[in-house]
């Protein structure tokens, strides 16, 4: 494989960044400094960028920022789906998507070939949290945080694990949601039986990992290994980000 195709599915790096790093003479190849992006590699190489070693699994995750009316699937014969967004150098490498997202809902989405990675993100056992902002059509009430934190009967019986859920902004209409499941439109569901209806949705982030701002919609990128170790993290950021979230609107 080209080193620069090797190293843009292994690190944070851009192809065009990987060749200005080869040029600066910082990628080395068992001990030897890079001198072409298009030298041939595979994983019985030893290559460090800037002295840190390149991890040297075939695996690849990506983070995108799914825009409206795309499905979160591989393949469709009638509706646009998230693979279609992705650069034509991850074609072939089997990517699925992380959970889903909803045609309408917007966000955090995340993409890999590691089947191990992919039951850590959606098994609810792991606990990895997954933080949203639903835009009402009516007041948030604090009789709706309570039913929401008590662990949320919906219309078919199912019991919801509790969750946190708060308003981001005067008239109660805007909120951060945290839910630790992935059920079918949960969190629609959630606060349709909490007597509300949900006219937006948006993932800001999952785990520790929130959504980088320059990230545009429809766009994606290699998530590090620093950013991977976020993402699997339980502790809870709820509080950050409700600071966060009201700051930036303020």
């Amino acid at each position: 494989m080209r080193l620069d195709k090797y190293l843009s599915q292994r690190t944070e790096f851009s192809r065009s960044r990987i060749k200005d790093l080869i040029a600066e003479k910082k990628v080395m190849v068992n001990d030897i400094a890079a001198v072409k992006a298009n030298m041939n590699v595979s994983e019985a190489d030893n290559i460090t960028i800037a002295g840190n070693a390149v991890r040297q699994e075939k695996f690849i995750t990506l983070i995108m920022n799914k825009p409206a009316g795309y499905i979160s699937a591989t393949e469709d014969r009638s509706e646009k789906i998230v693979i279609d967004l992705l650069p034509p150098e991850y074609s072939g490498q089997k990517l699925s998507p992380v959970g889903r997202l909803d045609k309408d809902t917007t966000g955090m989405l995340l993409l890999t070939n590691d089947g191990e990675l992919l039951h850590k993100l959606t098994s609810p056992k792991k606990h990895v949290m997954k933080y949203y902002i639903a835009h009402l059509s009516r007041e948030f009430t604090s009789e709706a945080a309570r039913l929401l934190e008590n662990g949320i009967a919906l219309k078919d019986g199912s019991i919801c694990k509790p969750s946190k859920a708060a308003a981001l902004d005067e008239k109660r209409q805007t909120i951060l949601i945290a839910i630790s499941e992935g059920k079918y439109h949960q969190v629609k569901r959630m606060l349709a039986a909490a007597g509300n209806h949900v006219e937006k949705l948006h993932r800001t982030a999952i785990g520790g990992l929130v959504i980088p701002e320059d990230l545009l919609p429809g766009e994606s990128r290699v998530l590090s290994d620093k950013d991977l170790c976020k993402v699997l993290k339980t502790n809870d950021i709820f509080s950050l980000l409700i600071n966060m979230l009201r700051k930036n609107s303020s």
